[in-house]
């Protein structure tokens, strides 16, 4: 038996620290076992360096045998089954809501993406006139467009440097709240710099202040736990095609039960009713649930590929995908402090505790250098001024070496 200790430090300390040292302790007993899993449903390894999860993962296996299962039954039978589908969406609301500790099912939708699920609380939400939203100066923009539009409602939107000097990212934000902060709008995970925030310490703060919590978790969800009572999270969205290895076209919606009837419905539809099944009701009603936010047919094939992804997930078990891609993280940043030719753009703390590394080359523009690693099929990003890489749980550190090697040789 094998004991694997991985330290990632932040300086300075922040409260909560202590929970990144103890999830990252695994025992090793099935590490043979766990790398032939991953040998398995991982086939484009065989023809890709694929260090591009923060954009859009490749599919599992298994997940392409659960499309091509349910698109084999659906040419031959049709809609014979169609009962039957309700009941998956049913197990994938009750699985999510397990996989981040929301109360039930209830507490989930499916929406088509996390552009959506933004929207529908930045359009939903009940503002009044000289409210701010705040946020940092990293947002990909689908956190900031939705929020911006409010303008003309008299809501403002409010950019934080989360890097500020002798400041965490965290108390950056917390320091810039005031009396007019309404809601707290953040990515988990900066998809440039791949900067992490502590959540529980924000929503901590947030329930102090009386401010609502708005998580975008899709640089962070399937790579790293999330755990919405802890961190007191009102409302996280996240897409299924990054780290949680699923497909495009299909997001988990999170809202909390005290959130739900206060959200303003702007999107309706057969499916977001109380009594759907019911076509001829006149009476209708909004559904108790999250569900009143799913407003149309649901994405089935996009419910079946995310539950066979997420099984996936589950059968890991996020500590150990949590170990793996922090000890990638801190692979690359080794090589790249080692090179005389490149260097990570972001070197703080607080960038290097997610599954995001980018970095330039010091004669080579980042348009060719990432031109060049892609003809020598291995996949990342031109992203914050650099070359990105976000390798995943099934990566390999000689995969991640020969990436490192290309690049520094061009």
């Amino acid at each position: 038996m094998q004991l694997d200790v991985l330290f990632v430090y932040r300086d300075p300390p922040v409260p909560g620290f202590i929970k990144y040292l103890v999830q990252l302790v695994t025992y090793n007993v099935n590490n043979k076992e766990l790398d032939k899993l991953l040998a398995h449903e991982f086939p484009v390894q065989k023809n890709l360096i694929y260090l591009n999860h923060a954009a859009v993962s490749p599919l599992p296996l298994r997940t392409g045998d659960a499309v091509k299962a349910f698109v084999d039954e659906y040419v031959h039978l049709g809609t014979k089954n169609y009962q039957d589908w309700a009941l998956h969406a049913d197990q994938l609301h009750n699985d999510l809501a397990k996989f981040v500790n929301a109360t039930s099912g209830d507490d989930i939708a499916l929406l088509k993406n996390t552009s959506e699920g933004i929207s529908v609380v930045a359009m939903g939400f009940p503002w009044n006139p000289g409210d701010t939203v705040l946020s940092s100066d990293e947002e990909f923009p689908s956190n900031r467009i939705p929020w911006q539009v409010l303008a003309d409602r008299g809501v403002k939107f409010k950019e934080v440097a989360l890097r500020q000097q002798g400041k965490t990212p965290e108390q950056s934000l917390i320091d810039a709240m005031d009396n007019s902060t309404r809601m707290l709008a953040i990515s988990a995970v900066q998809y440039a710099s791949g900067l992490r925030l502590d959540l529980e310490i924000l929503g901590k703060a947030c329930v102090e202040r009386d401010i609502a919590f708005c998580v975008d978790a899709i640089q962070m969800l399937g790579a790293f736990p999330v755990d919405v009572e802890a961190a007191n999270i009102d409302f996280m969205m996240a897409d299924s095609h990054k780290w949680l290895l699923g497909p495009e076209g299909i997001a988990l919606f999170y809202c909390r039960k005290k959130w739900q009837r206060k959200i303003k419905l702007f999107q309706y539809g057969w499916h977001m009713i109380d009594k759907y099944s019911d076509f001829d009701e006149k009476n209708w009603q909004p559904a108790s649930s999250a569900r009143r936010f799913e407003n149309g047919t649901p994405n089935i094939i996009g419910i079946r590929a995310f539950a066979a992804s997420l099984s996936l997930i589950n059968e890991i078990g996020l500590p150990k995908i949590e170990q793996r891609i922090l000890h990638h993280t801190e692979l690359m940043h080794e090589y790249l402090s080692k090179s005389s030719k490149m260097e990570a753009i972001y070197t703080d703390s607080a960038s290097k505790i997610s599954g995001i590394v980018t970095f330039r080359h010091k004669s080579c523009p980042p348009a060719r250098l990432f031109k060049s690693l892609r003809e020598q099929n291995i996949m990342c990003a031109e992203r914050g001024g650099g070359v990105r890489f976000s390798p995943h749980v099934y990566n390999t550190d000689d995969e991640i070496r020969t990436a490192l090697r290309a690049a520094d040789e061009i």
